[in-house]
């Protein structure tokens, strides 16, 4: 593989197709095509080490794309994009060889979490060095907030909780509302578990459970009709390191069985296969189902509940951390300005109060929708209370808090000051250090100091 892997994008749709060559190409070398026929030619004429094709396509569709990968001696990976209603015939391609399917609207992060599950797959080593070296500063981490462990507020007993449990081998059941940062808690305990391997996440609700099962354990050549070569699975990606079973609650009784004797003897046969596959796998789940309710009306087998839950973590909402609002949206801020081209660098005092006493019932990813959508739309350098989306501004304020030890009760701005404080007291008063930390610009941070000295 070269030292950034080579990449075709094949989709019909002009701007679907430039804005997945965009966000890839910071890590891969990226050729597109306009249909199947000139995806086919490319092939014909080029390696690849993966192909991302659309599955609905004029002229040459991207079944006849796969046909073309696998008829080359290399035999490119595919992955395969596709509307909901076309999910049935995706699976059908995943059997005939296709290393996963994504529906569409695509999210660019799960894309990528796919793209690097099968690169992996063929070149773990490379692919592993490959991740590293491009990995975002901070990665996914951006998207949570993290105090001290042992303070007293939600988030920061969470932290204690992961640094406790990261360096063990037992298994965390992380529950909570959706869009809590499950995934990212996910991450991060296995980014400081000390662990060789890969975090390998699968996402349940998106596969049948047929297709789950040989997602998560693999089939061996024959296995069905398409399966021409053996394919590892999930857990066998994740040896020495986690994989994360994200909506853990949506899988049927039939996984669940097969799941519980994994967790008992961390071994499994693939599917149409005779031969037992040991491996080192720490496994976290994720969900925001009741799974005492679900044992109680017999979906989710009690045995099971009790393997996953010997630590149980459960994520507070963001209304009960409010304290991170302010952070997360100067982070959000940076993040979407520089994504769309937008000269965006702050939010106006009474804006940012106003969506700090909004509850957020989809949590930390609707408050991400909110401002890449503010950003987009603003038209001046700071955002303001117009911009706000109409049904957020409008809503009723939340009720006040009780008081807190670490979060100050009163106006918007002593709890503004207070992070600030405590961002430079940590960076030992070095202000860029402290910019960072909060996720704004250093700029906006000596603006700030001189608004609170005025």
């Amino acid at each position: 593989m070269a030292d950034r892997p080579e990449i075709l994008i094949v989709d019909d749709e002009h701007n679907t197709r430039e804005a997945l060559a965009r966000y890839l190409r910071g890590r891969f070398s990226v050729t597109t095509a306009a249909d199947g026929e000139v995806a086919i030619e490319l092939l014909k004429e080029r390696n690849f080490d993966l192909v991302l094709t659309d599955l609905r396509m004029p002229n040459a569709d991207g079944m006849s794309v796969l046909e073309a990968t696998r008829s080359k001696a290399d035999r490119p990976l595919c992955i395969l994009l596709t509307a909901y209603g076309s999910i049935g015939d995706a699976v059908a391609a995943v059997k005939q060889g296709a290393f996963d399917f994504v529906p569409k609207p695509v999210k660019l992060d799960k894309l990528e979490e796919v793209i690097d599950a099968a690169l992996a797959s063929r070149h773990p080593a490379a692919e592993k060095q490959t991740s590293a070296a491009s990995a975002p500063e901070g990665g996914s981490d951006s998207e949570l907030v993290f105090p001290a462990p042992g303070s007293d507020d939600p988030m920061g007993r969470i932290m204690e909780m992961v640094a406790t449990v990261a360096p063990t081998r037992s298994t965390v059941l992380l529950t909570g509302e959706s869009g809590t940062g499950k995934e990212v808690i996910a991450r991060l305990i296995h980014d400081r578990s000390g662990r060789t391997g890969y975090f390998v996440p699968v996402h349940c609700a998106a596969l049948t459970s047929t297709l789950l099962e040989s997602e998560l354990f693999g089939y061996e050549k024959g296995a069905f009709t398409g399966a021409s070569e053996r394919r590892k699975g999930r857990f066998e990606l994740a040896d020495h390191g986690t994989i994360f079973l994200d909506e853990i609650g949506e899988i049927d009784a039939a996984t669940q069985v097969k799941l519980l004797r994994v967790l008992e003897s961390r071994s499994f046969e693939r599917v149409g296969g005779t031969e037992t596959v040991k491996v080192d796998v720490r496994l976290i789940a994720a969900t925001n189902r009741d799974l005492r309710k679900m044992v109680a009306e017999k979906s989710f087998r009690e045995d099971l509940f009790y393997r996953l839950s010997v630590v149980n973590l459960e994520l507070p909402p963001l209304r009960e951390r409010r304290g991170e609002i302010p952070v997360l949206i100067r982070r959000f801020i940076a993040e979407f300005a520089k994504e769309n081209q937008r000269e965006v660098d702050g939010i106006e005092p009474d804006a940012l109060e106003r969506l700090v006493q909004y509850d957020w019932p989809g949590n930390i990813r609707e408050l991400r929708n909110c401002i890449e959508c503010m950003v987009v739309l603003a038209k001046g350098h700071e955002l303001t209370l117009a911009d706000i989306p109409e049904n957020i501004r409008e809503a009723q304020p939340a009720a006040a808090a009780p008081e807190k030890k670490e979060l100050p009760v009163g106006t918007f701005e002593a709890t503004e000051r207070e992070l600030i404080e405590k961002a430079l007291a940590e960076c030992n008063g070095n202000r860029t250090a402290a910019a960072k930390l909060l996720g704004i610009s250093r700029r906006t941070l000596h603006r700030r100091l001189a608004e609170k000295q005025n």
